[in-house]
C-alpha cells in the first residue's frame, strides 16, 4: 500500500522482550519466597524479639486477675475469661487443656486451665466463680489464637458468675492493670536473675537484649522446675 510500511518489533526489539519477559518470570517465584517468610526466620526472630512493656496489650475495660487471668462481662451478664498477654509471650505457644465443661460449676481459685509445652505444664486458677456457659475448643485445634488474640478470639471459658461484685473488687482494672503489669515484668526479670543465677546453662539462653530486656517466649527453652517456680510465684490469687 501507498505511504504506509510495515516494520518488524520482534526483528529489531525480539532479543529486548525476551529478555524482559524472561526476567519477570524469573521475579515470580522470588517474589513468593519473599511473601512466604520461612519457619527458620520465625524461629529466629522470636528468639531475638525483645519482650519490652511496649510490645503487651493491656486493653482497658478488663478486669485483671493478679495470676495473668481476665475477664470481661458482656451485656447478657455472661463473662468472658482468658490468658493476659503477658503470660502468653513469657511462655510462647502452648497447648490447652480444659478442666471444665459446658454446665459444670467453678469457684473462684479451682483448677481453671492447664497449659502445656513440651511436657512443661502450668496450672492456671480460676479468678471467678460461677457456671461455665462455654468452652472455647477452637483452642485445642489452633493454640495459636491463644497467643494472637488473647483478648479476643483466644477467650477461654464463657461463665454465668454468682459471686462478680466480691470477686471482682480483687482484679485490676485500667491504668491500675497497666502499672501492675509493668511491675510484673520487672518482677519476672528478677525472678530469672535468681532461677538462673547457678544455671550458667539456662542462664545462657535467657539473653537480656539492648537496654536490658528480656527475649520474648522466655520461659520456652527453661526446664520444667523453673516452670514449677514460676507458677508459684505469679500464677496463685
Amino acid at each position: 500500500m501507498d505511504g504506509f510500511s510495515y516494520t518488524d518489533i520482534f526483528a529489531t526489539k525480539g532479543i529486548e522482550y525476551l529478555v524482559v519477559i524472561t526476567f519477570l518470570l524469573l521475579m515470580i517465584p522470588f517474589w513468593m519466597i519473599l511473601g512466604k517468610e520461612s519457619a527458620i526466620t520465625t524461629r529466629l526472630r522470636k528468639v531475638f524479639s525483645n519482650l519490652s512493656f511496649n510490645v503487651l496489650k493491656i486493653p482497658q475495660g478488663l478486669f485483671y486477675g493478679k495470676n495473668h487471668t481476665w475477664m470481661f462481662m458482656e451485656k447478657s451478664g455472661i463473662a468472658k475469661v482468658g490468658l493476659d498477654d503477658l503470660l502468653l509471650h513469657l511462655t510462647g505457644e502452648v497447648k490447652c487443656l480444659f478442666s471444665k465443661n459446658n454446665g459444670e460449676m467453678i469457684n473462684k481459685g479451682d483448677l481453671f486451665i492447664e497449659l502445656i509445652q513440651d511436657g512443661k505444664l502450668l496450672k492456671i486458677i480460676s479468678p471467678v466463680s460461677g457456671k461455665i456457659m462455654g468452652v472455647n475448643t477452637i483452642l485445642s485445634q489452633n493454640p495459636a489464637i491463644l497467643n494472637n488474640d488473647p483478648y479476643g478470639n483466644g477467650w477461654i471459658y464463657k461463665i454465668k458468675p454468682t459471686n462478680w461484685s466480691a470477686e471482682v473488687q480483687e482484679c485490676l482494672f485500667a491504668e491500675q492493670a497497666t502499672q501492675w503489669s509493668a511491675r510484673e515484668l520487672d518482677r519476672v526479670k528478677d525472678f530469672l536473675a535468681v532461677s538462673l543465677g547457678n544455671n550458667s546453662t539456662e542462664s545462657s539462653i535467657v539473653i537480656l537484649q539492648d537496654g536490658g530486656e528480656l527475649c520474648d517466649h522466655t520461659l520456652a527453652p527453661l526446664s520444667d522446675s523453673i516452670w514449677q517456680d514460676f507458677e508459684k510465684e505469679f500464677l496463685s490469687l
